[in-house]
């Protein structure tokens, strides 16, 4: 890449680099983002073969299988090269043929590629006989020495997890296991979910670590939930009780102060009573 790159002046060569490294970073992880990045290095320099084959790998990694194939042909029109016909027929999958996926298998550009193109393009052929519902016919087609073979190559893991997968799609599920415990045994970078299809197969369930953290942490709110009920329950006693210790005292004042009337009426009274004497008895004095 870096060579085909001499052709352009130094200061867009270099532009161009650092979208095509970001391509690379992001692809697999963040594919849109990549796709953008593969945009700007396509619109800098569209006539790099490099660059149409990296815009084409963001687009098929985002599912524009169109364009994804355009670029990809674009690519191989500059090169010569025949390495990109396995993902080509993988787009003519993604775009709903896969008869045409099947036609591309039995060209004779299959025979020019390397053992790894080779079988990337049966597990593609394979691929199209289950978009066709042709499950035995993808299990015979994923049948080949490289699949018996016990050494254990880059292609390995994805091809018995492939032959795996179609043993079960057809039924045959004590020999799925077999080959998904076989593709666990080459799959040393955790490339396939095998360990998983295992498990489900023999009825073990896992549970996630962050639901059972999630249910730890909704029981201690129900417990704070509780507790603060039961405080908010307490306030309201004393609240109650301060209440009714209120009305009490109300109530006492109430009567103290119905006694001290009374009192003070008495008192009136008495005086009323005293004046009067007082006064008949200085009148009869004066008679």
């Amino acid at each position: 890449m870096r060579q085909e790159l001499q052709s352009l002046p130094k200061g867009l060569a270099e532009d161009v680099s650092k979208n095509l490294v970001m391509v690379a970073r992001l692809i697999d992880e963040e594919p849109e983002e990549a796709y953008g990045y593969s945009k700007v290095a396509l619109r800098l320099a569209s006539r790099v073969a490099a660059v149409r084959e990296a815009a084409g790998f963001a687009a098929y990694a985002t599912q524009r299988y169109t364009e994804a194939l355009a670029e990809f042909r674009a690519a191989r029109r500059m090169t010569g090269s025949v390495e990109l016909w396995p993902v080509m027929a993988d787009c003519e999958r993604g775009l709903g043929r896969p008869e045409r996926a099947l036609a591309m298998a039995g060209e004779p550009e299959v025979q020019k590629l390397d053992k790894a193109g080779q079988v990337e393009m049966r597990l593609v052929a394979a691929g199209a006989r289950r978009d066709m519902d042709q499950i035995d016919a993808a299990i015979v087609t994923l049948q080949s020495p490289e699949l018996a073979s016990s050494s254990v190559q880059p292609w390995t893991a994805r091809l018995r997890y492939a032959y795996a997968d179609a043993l079960l799609a057809a039924g045959r599920e004590d020999e799925a296991r077999e080959w998904f415990a076989k593709t666990l045994e080459s799959d040393k970078d955790g490339a396939t979910d095998a360990s998983d299809r295992l498990a489900e197969l023999d009825g073990v369930e896992f549970v996630d670590a962050i639901d059972v953290a999630s249910i730890e942490d909704d029981g201690a709110d129900l417990v704070v939930e509780a507790e603060a009920s039961d405080t908010s329950d307490d306030t309201s006693d004393t609240s109650d009780a301060s209440d009714a210790a209120d009305e009490a005292d109300t109530s006492d004042v109430a009567i103290e102060a119905a006694a001290a009337d009374e009192a003070v009426e008495g008192t009136e009274a008495a005086e009323v009573t005293k004046a009067d004497e007082t006064d008949e008895a200085e009148g009869d004095k004066s008679e």
